[in-house]
């Protein structure tokens, strides 16, 4: 489990509790600002389990399934999809690694207390975007980073809860549809 930070503060109660949580499922709204393209937002779903598996589908269709080994990105609109290996993705992005494995952080950030019910991601590699996470029961709530364009992103999780029972057989796994074009094959 990941430690408090190098200054002693002790973690929130919700960070603990979330880095052993079997499951997540809400709906998130996500805000970008960005110098070239404006501010856009984006909604949509989110379902997480343990042993980073993640499904995500956007309101414009754009999905994004992980496995636990592999992730795959989905466009409907070009019908196109793009399969990488999970643990290179979630190393480009910090975002993939807190969302698919939040009990393994400390191997890629250093994570520290940072007021009322916040948590700070200050990354090892140089690079990577810090993260600043808010809380509160026993999930993360808000979390801003800045991305390498000079976006500054906003992720709100609106309505998410730990469901009761296990999601469905194949939520993590992509059936692609016919027609379906693969990038990098």
């Amino acid at each position: 489990m990941a430690s408090a930070s190098a200054i002693g503060t002790e973690l929130p109660p919700w960070w603990s509790a979330f880095v052993i949580v079997p499951r997540v499922q809400g709906t998130f709204v996500q805000t970008s600002d960005s110098a070239v393209f404006g501010k856009l937002k984006r909604k949509g779903n989110v379902r997480l389990a343990k042993a980073g598996r993640l499904h995500v589908v956007y309101e414009d269709g754009l999905e994004l399934i992980a496995d636990g080994q592999s992730l795959i990105q989905f466009d409907p609109d070009t019908r196109t999809a793009q399969r990488m290996d999970l643990l290179s993705a979630a190393m480009e992005a910090p975002l993939l690694r807190l969302l698919t494995d939040p009990a393994k952080l400390g191997k890629t950030f250093i994570i520290e207390s940072f007021g009322n019910d916040q948590v700070r991601l200050k990354p090892l590699k140089a690079g990577t975007p810090e993260i600043l996470i808010e809380g509160s029961g026993k999930l993360p709530r808000r979390l801003k980073w800045v991305d390498a364009s000079g976006a500054g992103q906003v992720l709100a999780f609106v309505e998410v809860h730990i469901p009761a029972k296990d999601f469905a057989a194949g939520t993590f796994n992509f059936q692609a549809p016919k027609g379906t074009r693969w990038l990098g094959k």
